[in-house]
């Protein structure tokens, strides 16, 4: 189990920089946006590549900070419901939870994203709008972030394993979702 909790732990720092990363491309997204409504009001012009930047840089916050997510378990759970359960059948639903749904829908996803990308940029896709951006950037995020949420989610689910084990303390223990104590 050592190997697998160093793993955990190499997964988990590359999530983390990456996460805080991210927040660079929210400030950059605020200033395109920022300028892009500044010059189409003050001097009445426009370009769609400037508006897709946005665009480009919300999808990539959103996307690659979906593992980041995870990891700071912000993720979305019904805490009414959670915070009834007993600590081992939450331990037991988030393995599940991984194994059986999380897992499996990054699988199918890069599965399926990896062509959906490949072919936008054999192709040199643009965007169909005039003045737009090539489009694989953009739609290379996709299985990217799959792989990155897949990866995290191993993170996980070794962390939650050795857990239940007692190798490690809950670094989520006694805190919802919100942060407020159970």
């Amino acid at each position: 189990m050592g190997g697998l909790l160093a793993l955990s732990r190499a997964i988990d720092a590359v999530t983390f920089r990456l996460g805080k990363f991210l927040g660079w491309f929210i400030l950059a997204a605020v200033i395109v946006s920022a300028v892009n409504a500044t010059v189409r009001f003050a001097f009445n012009m426009s370009s769609n590549a400037w508006l897709e930047l946005q665009w480009y840089l919300f999808g990539a916050v959103f996307l690659l900070a979906s593992a980041y997510t995870l990891q700071m378990n912000e993720h979305i759970r019904i805490d009414i419901v959670s915070s009834r359960l007993s600590k081992r059948t939450r331990d037991w639903i988030e393995v599940i939870g991984h194994v059986l749904f999380l897992m499996p829908l990054c699988f199918v996803m890069i599965y399926t994203a990896v062509p959906f990308a490949l072919r936008a940029y054999t192709t040199s896709e643009y965007s169909s709008s005039a003045g737009g951006l090539i489009l694989w950037p953009a739609k290379i995020l996709v299985p990217i972030a799959f792989i990155l949420l897949l990866a995290q989610a191993v993170s996980e689910l070794i962390k939650r394993v050795a857990i239940m084990q007692g190798l490690m303390e809950d670094p989520h223990a006694g805190a919802s979702a919100h942060g407020n104590v159970e």
